[in-house]
This record gives C-alpha cells, structure tokens and sequence, in this order.
C-alpha cells in the first residue's frame, strides 16, 4: 500500500525519551502500512542508532508498542517494520509500519533535523512531532481528516500535564498548549515545504523554527486549520534550579524571526518590546551609574525602582506556582538575572541579523 503519510520526529541524545514516543506512534489507530516513522538523529548518537537497529533486529514479540513502552533499550523487542539509513538495509514487515533512522549531517540543530526527516519521507503529508512527545492514538487519523479541499497544513492540540502548583518553568512550557501552530504536533504537504523551503536552519535551537514555518505560510495565504482531536501529550521534563537563566539565549532568535516577518510576529507573536524589561535594566544602569558618579540620591532613587520593578517581576512569576523553598530563592535570584540577560540576548540578535529590533 502507498505511504500516505510519513512522521518525522527529531531527536538529540533521548533514546529512553525517544523510546516512548516511537511505542505511541507504533500504536496508532490508522493503518500501518499507509504511514511511515523517520527519526532524524542530530546527534549521530549510538544508543537512538542502536534503538532503531533493535526495531530491525527483534521481530518476535506482537505488541511492540507495550514492549518499547516498558523495556530498557537493550531489551526492546518489536515486530515492526523498519528501514534503517546508513548503512541501507530493511527489514519488512506488512503488519507494521515502517521506521526509518537517518543520520543529520551538516547543518545541525531541530529545523535541520526535521529537514533531513521530511526530505527522506515518501509520503505526500508530513506529520511532526518531538521525541519527548506522547501522540494518542487518534493522532494521525484525525491530523489526516482535516485535510479537505486546499488545506495545507494542520495544527493539533498540545496537551500539557501540570501539578496543581507548578514551578515557573513548568508553567512556562504549558504555553505550549496555547501555540497556534507548533512542531510537536502539526501536518504539513510535503510539496509545500519543498515550494517554501522548509525550515529555516538559522534557527539553530528549539525556538521558533515553528513559529517561522506559521509565519511564512501566512504570508503565502496558505489555508492553515486546527484539529481539536489530534492530540499530543507533551510532559514537562525536569529543568533543574536556574534553567530560565539557560533559557534567556534564544531571545536573539526572536530578533531573526522580527526580520522576516515584522508585522506578523507582532500580531501573532508579541504585540511590543518588553518594555517592564528596559525598565528595570534602565534602573539598575542608573542607579550604577549615579553611584559611580557619587549622585548618592539619586543613585538611591534607581535603586529603589530597580528593587521595585524586579520585586513585581518575582511576584508575578510566583503567583500560581509552587512556593517551596528552593523555588522562591530561585525566583528571587533568576527574577533580577532574567531582565539584563534578556536584554542582552535580544540586542545581539538585532545586531546578528542586521535588524531594529527591541
């Protein structure tokens, strides 16, 4: 039977991650032989080759799904059908869908990745999602069904389990859930992607290349449509103490993104600079510089509103979130580092690629 769609899932040293997230796509509720599964591998990693390799090597137990779900990766067993790239070699199996490893050379980083995936696809739609995802078993057949009359392209709803007091971080990547178009679950045609070229790969961190990919499908007025019922289930994984302060250097990706799509990014990314930010940087700057300058009071005067500002920044942060100990300080300490760093990532941006962007 022809390959009617092809899931592209990269993946960056997670085989355990990748592990569960291949067990849900092998159980999907849609013929096994119309889809296929393509791991790209950013990072030519042994142990996701050798995961693949098992999918070739064990044939023997009948729900492979279950078996990938719960076995350590040297004792996964599965009957599926899997073709792996470099070396060249298949095993076939009709009554499962095939899975493919291919090895992303050159470029690197998620647009890459998933580049290399779908180029290798032989199917007409390309479905993404990341290896840290758990897509329901509906998942591609109602992704599928909503490509009617010119559609395009298709975003699914991402779902994002929280304790009922979560940390920032945590609370931070439920945003997912609100995404208007996003690469842990979307659809596109294939034959789009090659007409626009794919992903940006300047975008060489896991921000924004999907937020580009919308973007520049709005521009074409290319007919776009979500699909409540194509369900992703994206968990949070641990970010350790501090991981927001990480986090500030994609900012300068949002510089790029400004470039190529000034108008939209403000309609549908962020409708102004974040003005709270400058305000507080401008009152940690005044208040140095009045002290150095021996400007005591007003020094004093900067410091105060520093103190202010940054104190309303932590307030904000903590308000519906956890209250542990060791979350407090943390929102403490990253509250007055996140401002100045958030800053400064943005204006290298603007200044990387060329571009008025505040």
């Amino acid at each position: 039977m022809t390959i009617l769609v092809s899931v592209v899932v990269p993946s960056y040293k997670r085989p355990d991650l990748l592990r569960r997230c291949l067990a849900a796509l092998l159980a999907q509720d849609y013929d096994p032989c119309a889809y296929e599964i393509i791991v790209a591998d950013d990072a030519a990693c042994d142990m996701t080759r050798q995961l693949v390799e098992q999918l070739v090597a064990h044939q023997r137990d009948p729900d492979p799904a279950v078996m990938l779900a719960t076995a350590p990766v040297d004792q996964v067993w599965a009957g599926t059908a899997v073709l792996v790239a470099q070396p060249h070699t298949a095993i076939l199996n009709a009554g499962r869908p095939s899975v493919r490893y291919v090895r992303v050379t050159g470029a690197h980083g998620p647009a890459a990745a998933r580049n290399c995936g779908w180029r290798a696809a032989r199917g007409p739609i390309i479905a993404f999602t990341d290896d840290d995802c758990l897509p329901e078993a509906g998942w591609l057949r109602a992704g599928l069904a909503a490509f009617e009359d010119a559609v395009v392209a298709v975003s699914g709803r991402i779902v994002v389990p929280l304790p009922s007091r979560p940390t920032d971080y945590e609370r931070n990547v439920a945003w997912l859930a609100n995404a208007e178009f996003a690469t842990a679950n979307c659809f596109c045609r294939r034959d789009t992607l090659e007409a626009i070229g794919g992903f940006d790969e300047r975008f060489t961190a896991a921000w924004r290349e999907d937020s580009d990919l919308h973007l520049t499908l709005l521009e074409r007025a290319c007919p776009i449509v979500h699909a409540p019922t194509a369900i992703v289930t994206h968990p949070v994984r641990f970010g350790g103490w501090g991981v927001s302060i990480k986090q500030q250097r994609k900012s300068s990706f949002n510089a790029l993104l400004y470039k190529k799509h000034p108008q939209l990014y403000r309609l549908h990314i962020q409708p102004a600079p974040p003005w709270h930010y400058y305000g507080i940087v401008g009152a940690l700057l005044g208040a140095l510089a009045s002290l150095a300058q021996r400007r005591r009071w007003l020094g004093m005067g900067c410091a105060l509103a520093w103190a202010l500002l940054t104190g309303r920044f932590c307030a904000q942060r903590l308000r519906g979130t956890s209250h542990r100990p060791s979350h407090l300080a943390e929102m403490i300490v990253t509250s007055a580092l996140i401002p100045p760093l958030a800053i400064f990532w943005r204006l290298r941006g603007a200044l990387r690629y060329r571009v008025i962007f505040f």
